[in-house]
């Protein structure tokens, strides 16, 4: 990877797939249309026209009492085609989000498109950049979907490993060395791309330090690495002050930021947004263009109409609600753990998110007594393999989420896990005293 100039060399991140991708002659004229003068005639888009469809009126009421109501013009938009950007109303409302949020280093230079959830976003960018084969630097453990999303391209899944504070630099350094003394040597190539989850951590629940993302984006710009900040928790922060994004931090232009509501307003309405360099965000676009067209509009104008009618105040106070919740979730869950798992299992407290890592004392593998014996006390937990860079090794780990059971399920539950970990030692043991017999005898 090289720079032009003192600046990045997209060009030469675009993977083979993405650089066939020509904008679609259709698309490029409903975007233009959009922003026409009202006598301008288009005869160019295959749009259905908008009085037969059945729709009079869309009304929603918000639990505070806060009426939308879509109707007339703007349910003709709300159902109709829109760019593939997304709903221009709305681009400039986030944009202001994002910049009022991050005030990103040369914000001039960067732009906003609407995804399908950011899964999608995620998903989008990989195909952008990733050939098959290459390698991908990535959290340990990391967001069970990236590594989803990553597996057809074959890839090598380069783990990070992480402390409280998120991935550890001299441990990033370590990696980075290695490819590119392996690249010398012409056995392979530079990884392009490291995947982050840096606030509330799926599925740690940790959230990196500012000076650790100093460290981390500093380390990046040295080996010329893309960073992919998938920031699903940015809102369900657990700290005193939000934490400064990578996009905040982004002098250079390498931050591909993926921003969601799901876990604040909806997950159902799959509304996010990515942010980027401008060329990196016309390829995602051109992508969209060919797979779905654009993300949902009614969802976006559901959104419009609610930033209008709350504000950006009124949206952060929501977070603020939401936040404190889950906050306190954390904090029962917690204290259900020391009463139910002590010393039975440890884990570090989550400063964001929805879940808490716990490691299982005394047993190497996890995998069959949660899958197995666990299922059988109709108790569910995510066995720790299904978020580590290679799932095929032995885990000690196990997600547990907060989020959605009642307390006394919550509760119930690690009352249950604590007896299945004891049940496992005391399996564990006979097996072990039988090898001991057969051996003897």
């Amino acid at each position: 990877m090289s720079k032009i100039g003192g600046g990045i060399d997209y060009n030469q991140l675009i993977s083979v797939r993405a650089g066939r991708r020509r904008p679609a002659l259709t698309r490029e004229l409903t975007k233009r249309q959009y922003g026409a003068s009202k006598e301008s005639i288009s005869l160019a888009e295959g749009m259905p026209n908008e009085v037969t469809f059945p729709f009079q009126a869309i009304n929603i009421v918000m639990k505070d009492g806060t009426s939308l109501s879509i109707q007339g013009q703007q349910l003709n938009a709300a159902l109709q085609y829109i760019p593939s950007q997304g709903y221009p109303p709305l681009l400039k409302k986030l944009k202001e989000f994002t910049l009022q949020l991050h005030n990103p280093p040369n914000w001039q230079d960067k732009d906003l498109i609407m995804t399908n959830g950011s899964q999608d976003g995620i998903s989008c960018t990989l195909d952008m950049l990733v050939e098959e084969g290459d390698p991908v630097l990535v959290q340990n453990p990391l967001y069970a979907g990236t590594e989803i999303i990553l597996k057809p391209y074959k890839p090598n899944l380069i783990g990070i490993e992480q402390d409280e504070c998120g991935i550890i630099p001299a441990k990033l350094i370590d990696a980075l060395e290695n490819c590119k003394a392996y690249t010398e040597e012409g056995g392979g190539r530079m990884p392009k791309v490291i995947y982050l989850n840096p606030t509330g951590s799926n599925p740690t629940g940790c959230t990196m330090s500012l000076e650790r993302r100093k460290e981390v984006y500093k380390i990046c710009c040295d080996y010329n690495i893309l960073i992919l900040e998938d920031d699903a928790y940015y809102f369900l922060h657990f700290l005193e002050e939000q934490p400064v994004s990578f996009l905040s931090l982004d002098v250079e232009g390498r931050v591909i930021r993926f921003d969601s509501m799901s876990k604040v307003l909806s997950s159902g309405l799959r509304l996010a947004w990515l942010t980027a360099p401008k060329q990196l965000v016309h390829h995602i676009e051109l992508q969209i263009q060919s797979a779905i067209l654009h993300p949902c509009t009614l969802s976006q104008v559901i959104l419009d109409n609610l930033v209008s009618a709350w504000g950006f105040s009124g949206l952060l106070a929501h977070f603020s609600y939401v936040r404190r919740y889950y906050q306190a979730r954390r904090d029962f869950t917690i204290a259900s753990m020391e009463k139910h798992l002590k010393g039975l299992c440890q884990w570090d407290i989550p400063t964001g998110g929805m879940f808490v890592w716990i490691k299982v004392h005394g047993v190497a593998d996890v995998y069959d007594m949660l899958m197995t014996r666990g299922l059988k006390k109709n108790i569910t937990f995510v066995p720790g393999h299904a978020f580590m860079a290679d799932p095929t090794q032995a885990c000690q780990y196990i997600r547990a989420s907060f989020s959605k059971a009642t307390l006394k399920q919550i509760d119930k539950a690690m009352q249950l896990l604590g007896e299945l970990i004891r049940e496992e030692h005391l399996l564990l043991r006979r097996k072990l005293d039988g090898l001991e017999n057969n051996i003897l005898r």
